[in-house]
């Protein structure tokens, strides 16, 4: 370990931990959370909110020891934590293996995605909180125990979406299916039929979603299906990022041509078409850094929620760089999901991180929250601990076994310990 500086992906978040560490097995990380009064974990640093902030001592796992063990039915595999999901998904290929669903980037820790709520697209598909059914944890006190619906069970459904509080997360137990192929499709259609044929669209494929550039009235449709085995893709990404980055550059230069090169942007958008192994169709490269915020809204009101906000962006002719990216998620009943009322729109807003954002999500936040969105825990929010009871039911319940899985606060930072009042 030694003392050293730490940045989100962004460049929003920094810090300066008393060490970052990364343990080579589990008796060494037992060693650092014993010596240390608070620690945290972080993976690829992809949460906009300070989640791994700390003077304390951070924790990278991705060099600890482990392999996938994968259960005799292979409908099952306990998979290390500290992977990314790029290693995760190569892994379980090369056993011919998939994951039920996935995100459009895929750098972050398998631990870091579940414990967010992390997601990807798909009516009839959870978060990848929903594909975990086990947990291999080490506690405060180093002590590592295991928690499911059988052992340890009152750990386990604030364990699911438990932002890092109750320990360190060794391994997980994950759902898994047969390998499988996709085909995405990529046009532009009006974002006017997009939302008239919404219903139908989301029956017709396994996942469908849409980027709407708040000045401009086409949309970019991306549909994803399961396909015949094919070979891997010539090209590994949805869009062209070179290019974005130039007019990324050009509108923070120029705000005033936001609109204009917006659509000139959809103008441009041709049919593709791409074929090839899910782990390697789901994501895209993502290079142009950005700020986002995310919120997840009942399914009949994402579409009031996008047309109010684009029109407010409108009127105040507001210089938003990136297109809104329209998602739909599966409901579940985990305690802490921004799903577990149902059927979600998932509606992300994003701005290009050299440019003013935090005035802007600000002032745009306010139009997700009275349309009844719950945001991302991981990207930027404003939510305060008043407004976690009446978001989230059972915010009491996790908060006690927050006070009872780690008394002392060690895994809780100084945003979490205000947000969730565990020092209380």
């Amino acid at each position: 370990m030694r003392e050293t500086s730490w940045q989100n992906w962004s460049g929003s978040v920094r810090a300066t931990p008393s060490a970052i560490a990364q343990p080579r097995d589990e008796d060494e990380l037992a060693r650092i959370v014993a010596d240390n009064d608070k620690v945290r974990v972080t993976g690829a640093g992809h949460s906009f909110m300070p989640l791994c902030e700390t003077g304390g001592a951070l924790v990278r796992l991705d060099a600890m020891e482990g392999a996938l063990d994968i259960a005799p039915d292979g409908k099952t595999a306990w998979a290390p934590a500290g992977w990314s999901l790029a290693k995760l998904t190569a892994e379980l290929w090369r056993h011919g293996y998939s994951l039920p669903n996935q995100g459009d980037v895929n750098p972050q820790s398998l631990a870091g995605a579940i414990s967010t709520g992390t997601h990807g697209t798909g009516a009839e598909l959870g978060s990848l909180a929903t594909i975990a059914s086990g947990f291999r944890l080490m506690l405060a006190d180093g002590s590592v125990i295991a928690c499911d619906k059988g052992q340890n069970a009152q750990l386990f459904p604030a364990q699911r979406v438990s932002l890092g509080l109750l320990g360190i997360a060794l391994a997980i137990r994950i759902d898994l299916l047969p390998a499988y192929h996709l085909v995405e499709t990529i046009r532009a259609v009006p974002l006017a039929e997009i939302q008239e044929r919404w219903d139908e669209l989301a029956e017709l494929h396994r996942h469908v979603e849409f980027w709407a550039f708040p000045y401009a009235d086409d949309a970019i449709l991306k549909t994803l299906d399961i396909c015949d085995p094919c070979d891997p893709p010539e090209k590994q990404t949805d869009m062209d990022e070179k290019a974005f980055a130039i007019y990324c550059k050009t509108v923070r230069r120029m705000p005033k041509l936001t609109g204009s090169l917006q659509r000139q942007i959809m103008k441009g958008v041709k049919p593709t078409e791409r074929r090839g192994p899910a782990y390697l169709i789901f994501p895209s490269d993502r290079d142009t850094r950005f700020e986002e915020m995310e919120h997840q809204l009942p399914r009949a009101n994402g579409f009031a929620a996008l047309n109010e906000v684009i029109g407010w962006i409108r009127d105040r002719k507001l210089p938003v760089s990136f297109p809104f990216e329209y998602r739909l998620v599966a409901g579940d009943d985990i305690w802490m999901s921004p799903f577990n009322a149902g059927s979600c729109a998932s509606i992300s807003m994003h701005q290009y991180a050299k440019m003013p954002w935090r005035d802007l999500f600000a002032e745009a936040e306010p139009i997700f929250r009275a349309h009844g969105g719950r945001p991302h825990w991981a990207k930027r929010h404003t939510l305060e601990f008043d407004d976690l009871g009446t978001l989230y039911p059972k915010t009491e319940d996790f908060r006690a076994v927050c006070r009872g899985t780690d008394p002392t606060g060690k895994f809780a930072n100084r945003h979490l310990a205000e947000l969730f009042r565990l020092g209380e």
